[in-house]
């Protein structure tokens, strides 16, 4: 298999290399920040760290973290380290659970972000020659431009399709030739249902490689993506307060992680708990520091994304360190009983049983001092038709395989194809009625 690289000699530089311009980086960025930002500047002080004391790598860890609350206390442009006539685009979050989280780039770094997702791209195997269907959302969310720009920079066609409207999506890809996908999983699987109620066999579009990021998604779900549209589902990690899409991808010669941009994103995996960094190989969430953004660099944001760190080489040549598949967050880890769950572990149990679709929810509710876990998952209208005798087999064998691989009881509610809503965008999972 030929590999491809966007930036061969960074991408494959020997680690003391990489670590070198890792430190000249970060010390130029905590002198900056400290500088120019009175809120890191104060956190640093409080902490009882200047600049001049980042002498190693492994110095990050006395600098404090950056949480969102940090970006919502300094809600819009507090944590700009440029005047905004030197900002020339903002994005934002949606905001859902409190003020927007808002980012802006300069025009060095809308050119960062185009080669890092550009370097991104040809890790998945697209070229120059690619026609790229990109269905990430345009807009005020960073999917669908960051990944648009880095299309450009590589010199593909770019689609800018967005979100919505699947069946115009799937006449497009097969005029257009589409043969690079960039979606959410979600809304992969919201793709392959449109091309079958349109009666088109994913095999006669031109389709040979996804890119599916912006939310969690399972082995299982990889394997139903690749089978349904007839592909090759990769992963790719970004969120908008580290860069946006590109800040890691999944090459093409291993699944076992994705290439971290080290020389842009620094990372660490550290214990969500004690915010102690745990080593090398071992599980945990997933913190971030930007090396080269000029408008909003942030030190050591916790992602609550959960992972961890491989620094085996990869036999594609790249040389950075992977980050494994994220499998949950830790603030969507659901407590049941004394008993952590992650959406993900429930989707790997549904999607490996015939019969059952790939859309779910779990409805979490408080019936007196207990809690109850409740899963409600579309079957194929073929099974749904069955006697009802069959379901209520089905619904029990799902609720063992629940309990025998998460050692939590739980309730099974079989539900009729298209029931469950769809998303353009990421997929709500958990209905959590215990804070309602």
């Amino acid at each position: 298999m030929s590999v491809h690289y966007w930036d061969e000699e960074i991408e494959t530089l020997p680690r003391v290399g990489l670590e070198s311009i890792q430190l000249r980086r970060l010390q130029h960025l905590v002198a900056r920040v400290y500088k120019t930002v009175a809120p890191y500047r104060k956190k640093m002080e409080e902490a009882g760290i200047r600049p001049e004391d980042i002498k190693g790598l492994a110095d990050l860890a006395k600098l404090p973290f950056t949480v969102k609350d940090d970006l919502r206390d300094n809600y819009p442009f507090g944590l700009f380290t440029v005047p905004l006539e030197e900002v020339v685009r903002v994005h934002a979050s949606s905001g859902t659970t409190g003020k927007p989280t808002v980012v802006g780039y300069t025009a060095k770094d809308i050119e960062t972000w185009a080669n890092v997702m550009a370097r991104a791209l040809c890790c998945a195997g697209a070229t120059k020659g690619d026609m790229i269907h990109n269905a990430y959302g345009y807009g005020l969310f960073t999917g669908g431009l960051g990944a648009h720009y880095g299309i450009e920079k590589l010199g593909a066609t770019a689609i800018p399709a967005s979100g919505g409207n699947s069946k115009r999506q799937i006449t497009i890809m097969r005029d257009f030739g589409s043969t690079v996908l960039l979606s959410t999983p979600s809304y992969a699987l919201n793709l392959a249902d449109a091309m079958d109620a349109m009666k088109i066999d994913p095999k006669s579009l031109s389709l040979r490689v996804g890119i599916f990021g912006a939310e969690p998604w399972s082995e299982s779900m990889r394997e139903e993506v690749e089978r349904k549209l007839n592909l090759k589902a990769t992963d790719i990690y970004g969120l908008s307060e580290v860069m946006g899409p590109g800040v890691a991808q999944e090459c093409l010669v291993t699944d076992r992680g994705m290439h971290i941009c080290e020389d842009h994103f620094l990372p660490e995996i550290i214990d969500p708990e004690t915010g102690e960094v745990l080593p090398p190989g071992e599980k945990g969430e997933l913190v971030f520091t930007t090396l080269t953004k000029e408008a909003f660099p942030i030190i050591r944001y916790r992602t609550k994304d959960i992972s961890r760190l491989y620094y085996e080489p990869c036999g594609c040549g790249r040389t950075m360190v992977r980050m494994e598949k994220v499998t949950g967050r830790t603030d969507d880890m659901l407590i049941i009983r004394g008993v952590n769950v992650f959406p993900s572990q429930v989707e790997h149990v549904l999607v490996g049983i015939e019969g059952v679709e790939p859309h779910y929810v779990i409805i979490v509710e408080r019936e007196g001092n207990l809690d109850t876990m409740q899963v409600q998952v579309e079957v194929s209208e073929g099974l749904f038709s069955d006697e009802i005798r069959v379901l209520e087999n089905l619904t029990k064998y799902i609720q063992k395989e629940i309990k025998d691989l998460l050692g939590v009881t739980c309730k099974v509610k079989l539900v009729e194809p298209k029931t469950i809503q769809r998303s353009e965008g990421k997929a709500q999972r958990v209905i959590d009625k215990r804070k309602i």
